[in-house]
């Protein structure tokens, strides 16, 4: 029928000759005016068709053509594969075809090389398509627009209707999991089921409509006749009748699943293996479902108001994560400080301590939305993956201890300590602002407990969603202070001010100290033995300090000398440090996980993580374990490692014959970002352990409390290697 209907399209377009397409405008937009190298630039195809007129998707169904790109580039810039907005169904009943009416976007990110030359850039498009009404006419045009690249991005005036349209854009992840499985065949005709049970669906959705838009293929066609099986449900299950042109039947099936709920349709990509028999019991999936090592289903997106509450309660845990205590402390030892303060100023520095938490978490959400924008998948801690980002911080924090240990003092001076008055004193405003930022920054690297499924939720829906949820974590994390600053009743219960405040001061500085130690050793996974020369820049930066506090500050002569010593020795100590010896915008990129794999130690026999790698592993009938880690992520490394290098753990692996398998999420590999995020979660540590039958789903373990002991998350591993081993 589909090739049919094509000879029919190709000589009606014969028939009416090289008339000029007059019923579609096409245009180039860009989302940016002016750009960096190596940022990622969205180009947007728009095509506007007349009244009645339409253009077709990339599937167009049983006749008609999909619209199609032919790039001209300049050298440096690389065009990615064009991103489809949800088509519609269009008619005639007889003969369905997929596509858009009146205008479409077609979206296809620009990437531009990180050495690419300042100057403005030609962007050149052939854009071919046809159009059709009562008669289909071919239509071409080439379009183009100007993008400067130089120091600085700015957005165009189409940033908002690229907005709106990626927003039209189906979604990776959706609320449904979906398995697809065959009936029996008759002739070159067989039906094919997609389904989702009510219990691996969100209880609180509800659609109106399903609908499935299958990918086009030379092998097979999908009708587009769909028999909905289960409706006005949360449980799905829908019909399609499937032709095979050439060829055995398909093993897998991918389109696009569209849902329609109160007038509004959303689009979910997916791409699922088809069964040649029906599920057990009637139970289905999109792949087998995941499943929590204690038995339970894994956590799939639930209701926004669910995902909301697991970001406040994660947010509050972060509090006494490890990497957060240093700054925590700092910020008792100020509402000590304060003790005696107007109630009124204590609740003032309480919410200025908010506003730095918030403030942090909303750029954070800003840079999630930025890095999906680019079309890449993005992950809680993601910052943490560049080299240039952990020597910056590594430095600042270094600048925290040496202020706590007396060393030199930060204070604002001139216009600014008049204005400021009293909030510039040493627990004041700029303090407590300050202290919300490093713990933001801070929290970054952890993933409490409900933490990880909130931001697995956030991270596949649009960005009003993945502020609310970032900016619920920042309230949660600055809800102790704001409760504790607006009962000044409670700070009785603290210690009275004295001169042990000094000491403390300088006791936390130590905590900061073994922050830095940390931040080092995350740097070394970047720079190797070279990560020496930044060690050496920390002295130089200490040794500034020093002079700076002693002499500028506190000195009573030649203060302009000490201010330039300090900025020649900070100057000389950066180019021949930091540039020269350690080069650390440069740093040494490993292409595999083999620096993880040696540091893991224990007897285990560690194999990079890969698809292929677990594919290989259950078709063999072996247990697999999967740990994806990161040596910035503090959990990983002070519970989940020690639990996984315990004895017991080792000895059961080798008595399972499992394959044990490392993702080195370091330094936030794509592939493993999106890896992640098929379970719910946003970052690491992520912990899977797949059963010998390779029918069963994965166990995911659940991710440990920051009080846990390593030896209690051994016993949660055992339960599942032991689950794992059974037939």
């Amino acid at each position: 029928m589909r090739h049919l209907a094509a000879i029919i399209v190709l000589l009606l377009t014969l028939a009416v000759g090289p008339v000029r397409a007059a019923h579609t405008e096409a245009k180039l937009l860009l989302s940016a005016a002016a750009t960096v190298p190596g940022d990622v630039v969205l180009a947007g195809v728009q095509l506007k068709m007349e009244p009645g007129w339409h253009t077709y998707w990339k599937n167009p169904g049983d006749s008609g053509q999909a619209t199609e790109i032919k790039w001209q580039l300049p050298p440096g810039v690389t065009a990615g594969e064009v991103q489809w907005p949800l088509p519609e169904k269009l008619p005639p009943a007889d003969v369905t075809t997929y596509g858009y009416e009146d205008e479409v976007v077609l979206i296809v990110p620009l990437k531009l090389a990180a050495n690419l030359p300042a100057g403005a850039l030609n962007l050149v498009a052939k854009v071919s398509w046809l159009e059709c009404k009562e008669s289909c006419v071919p239509g071409s045009a080439t379009v183009q627009a100007t993008l400067l690249v130089g120091t600085e991005t700015k957005a165009s005036a189409n940033a908002a209707l690229f907005e709106s349209w990626k927003a039209k854009l189906p979604q990776d992840i959706n609320h449904f999991s979906l398995q697809a499985w065959w009936e029996t065949a008759k002739g070159d005709q067989r039906p094919l089921n997609l389904g989702s049970p009510a219990s691996g669906t969100d209880k609180n959705f509800k659609y109106d409509a399903v609908e499935f838009f299958p990918n086009t293929n030379d092998d097979y066609e999908v009708s587009a006749n769909t028999e909905v099986l289960s409706a006005f449900s949360a449980e799905l299950h829908l019909r399609k009748n499937v032709k095979k042109l050439s060829g055995d039947w398909p093993k897998e099936i991918s389109g696009v699943l569209v849902v329609e709920q109160n007038k509004t349709r959303s689009g979910y990509e997916i791409k699922l293996p088809i069964s040649d028999k029906a599920p057990a019991g009637g139970s289905v999936s999109a792949q087998p479902q995941p499943v929590q090592a204690g038995g339970t289903p894994a956590p799939l997106p639930q209701s926004l108001g669910r995902m909301l509450l697991f970001a406040f309660i994660g947010g509050i845990i972060l509090n006494i994560m490890p990497c957060v205590l240093p700054v925590i402390a700092l910020k008792i030892l100020g509402f000590v400080s304060e003790a005696k303060s107007e109630p009124r100023r204590v609740r003032k520095l309480g919410l200025i301590y908010a506003l730095g938490v918030l403030l942090s978490f909303l750029a954070l959400a800003a840079g999630v939305i930025g890095v999906k924008a680019a079309g890449h998948h993005a992950g809680w801690g993601m910052q943490f993956g560049s080299p240039i980002f952990v020597v910056c911080l590594t430095t600042l924090v270094m600048l925290v201890a040496l202020n706590l240990f007396g060393l030199f003092e930060v204070t604002l001076g001139g216009r600014a300590l008049d204005t400021a008055g009293e909030l510039a004193a040493k627990h004041g405003a700029a303090g407590a602002f300050f202290n919300g930022v490093l713990a933001t920054i801070l929290a970054t690297p952890c993933t409490a407990p409900f933490l990880g499924a909130a931001l697995g939720f956030a991270f596949a829906q649009n960005a009003s969603v993945i502020v609310l949820i970032f900016l619920t974590v920042g309230l949660g994390l600055a809800s102790p202070y704001i409760l504790l600053s607006w009962n000044p009743a409670w700070l009785k219960f603290l210690p009275k001010p004295g001169a042990w405040m000094e000491k403390f001061k300088i006791a936390m500085g130590f905590p900061m100290l073994a922050t830095v130690m940390w931040l080092f050793n995350v740097a070394a996974s970047s720079y190797g033995r070279n990560v020496l020369w930044l060690g050496i820049f920390l002295v130089v930066v200490a040794f500034a300090a020093w002079i700076f506090g002693e002499f500028f500050q506190r000195g009573r002569q030649r203060k302009g000398v000490a201010l330039a010593f300090v900025l020649i020795l900070l100057a000389s100590g950066y180019a021949f440090t930091l540039e020269k010896g350690l080069d650390w915008r440069a740093p040494i990129i490993e292409t595999n996980a083999a620096g993880a794999l040696k540091a893991s130690g224990a007897g285990i026999d560690w194999q990079p993580w890969s698809p292929e790698a677990v594919a290989a592993a259950r078709a063999a009938g072996r247990p697999v374990l999967v740990d994806f880690t990161a040596s910035w992520c503090v959990t990983c490394n002070a519970i989940v490692k020690p639990a996984l290098e315990n004895n017991s753990v080792l000895a059961k692996l080798k008595v399972l014959n499992a394959v044990a398998l490392l993702a080195d999420y370091t330094r936030t590999p794509p592939a493993i970002t999106e890896e992640i995020a098929k379970y719910g979660v946003a970052g690491v540590p992520l912990v899977l352990v797949y059963p010998k039958n390779p029918d069963l789903p994965p166990l995911v373990l659940p991710q440990p409390s920051p009080l846990q002991l390593p030896s209690g998350y051994s016993r949660t591993v055992l339960d599942a290697l032991n689950r794992a081993s059974q037939p």
